[in-house]
């Protein structure tokens, strides 16, 4: 399950480390070539909130793998695309890939290990998005320079080919159980606790990916710095980013209302700082290094109030949850290539921690330790 959230991670955040040379190939802005984030996040919004009802009758082992299939082929066709139009579509079947993974996974791993080891088996699966930050925008970053960004999408179709063969060397039979429906997301939402929590996190993921879908265009940009400085910064989010995850999970075992809100706070107000005074390589490695610890915590706190607060409906919440982030990116993605295109990089960061602040406050006014402690009624 890790080795499959890195997969699909790590192709969904390749274009922010191979913007530049993704958009130059392809004759577009660099604003078009960020909407290749936002044509993945509208899919998997759509399929985190179908898959569920879709695929209720079929077991959920066979459903896991049909999705690593679908990694390989979204990354074989954006290595080949000839145009923007044809890297867009295969985008768009790597979202249905990562939004029905992702809606699934908490409730399989709820289903694969005993109750007691619920938390630590979802840390395990969240490591797989750190372990995809260190790797995709560094890595991806690095190799791209050294031999095209077509190739690093090659590497990417490879990696989902062994993540299948792992997946069905280990995935035991999971039968369906119940059936999930459109209706049943309805009622979710009619629970005024989960609404709030889904806008709560639509402000985070929103503020998140308004940044990191352009921080190559601002590292090189304004703190003025070439492909391999851009390389290590990105991989000092990512090693920050991974132990951040497991920060995450200590923090949420003393408080997961604190965990939920001092993330968007951090980063919104290191985002309008890192918009003030970019410039420095070295504040700005440290000021990005921080971001990316801060971020690590965020997956571990969502998946932990999925596990406490809607244990009765997870898969259909599951969705909800991964809805409610893919929307974000695509609104962070779509929103700021809009503000870089109009008002200029500093913008994009400005926007973003205010989302990302507003976010924070949400938390706070609206997710009582109560809620998070009990079963959703």
């Amino acid at each position: 399950m890790s080795l499959g959230v890195f997969g699909l991670v790590g192709a969904e955040f390749l274009p922010a480390s191979l913007l530049t040379s993704m958009a130059s190939d392809l004759a577009v802005s660099e604003g078009m070539a960020g909407q290749a984030v936002t044509a993945t996040a509208v899919t998997g919004l759509l399929a985190s909130l179908t898959v569920a009802a879709l695929t209720y009758g079929i077991d959920r082992r066979r459903v896991l793998l049909g999705f690593s299939v679908l990694l390989v082929l979204s990354n074989f066709v954006v290595a080949l695309a000839p145009n923007m139009w044809v890297l867009l579509l295969g985008r768009i079947l790597l979202g249905a890939a990562l939004g029905g993974f992702w809606s699934l996974s908490t409730a399989v791993v709820m289903r694969l290990v005993p109750p007691a080891d619920v938390p630590r088996a979802l840390s395990i699966v969240v490591s797989g998005v750190s372990a995809a930050t260190i790797f995709a925008a560094p890595v991806g970053s690095f190799l791209g320079e050294l031999w095209g960004w077509r190739s690093v999408f090659v590497g990417a179709a490879v990696l989902g080919g062994i993540t299948f063969m792992m997946q069905l060397a280990t995935l035991p039979a999971l039968p369906p159980r119940g059936r999930a429906s459109l209706g049943t997301l309805a009622r979710l939402l009619a629970r005024r606790r989960v609404a709030l929590a889904m806008l709560a996190v639509l402000l985070v993921f929103a503020g998140h990916m308004g940044m990191f879908t352009y921080v190559r265009p601002f590292l090189e940009g304004v703190t003025g710095i070439g492909v391999g400085a851009v390389s290590a910064t990105l991989l000092a989010f990512g090693v920050a980013n991974f132990a951040g995850n497991y920060l995450g999970g200590l923090m949420v075992a003393r408080s997961l209302r604190l965990t939920l809100a001092l993330a968007p706070l951090t980063i919104g107000t290191l985002a309008i700082l890192l918009a003030g005074t970019g410039g420095s390589f070295v504040t700005d490695l440290a000021i990005v290094s921080l971001w990316g610890l801060s971020f690590g915590t965020v997956p571990v706190g969502w998946s932990a109030w999925i596990a406490r607060s809607v244990e009765d409906e997870a898969e259909s919440a599951g969705g909800l949850l991964v809805a409610a982030i893919n929307l974000a990116i695509a609104l962070g993605a779509a929103v700021g290539g809009l503000v870089l295109e109009l008002s200029g990089i500093e913008s994009v960061f400005v926007a973003s921690g205010s989302l990302l602040l507003l976010a924070a406050a949400t938390v706070l006014a609206a997710v009582r330790p109560a809620a998070m402690a009990a079963k959703a009624t």
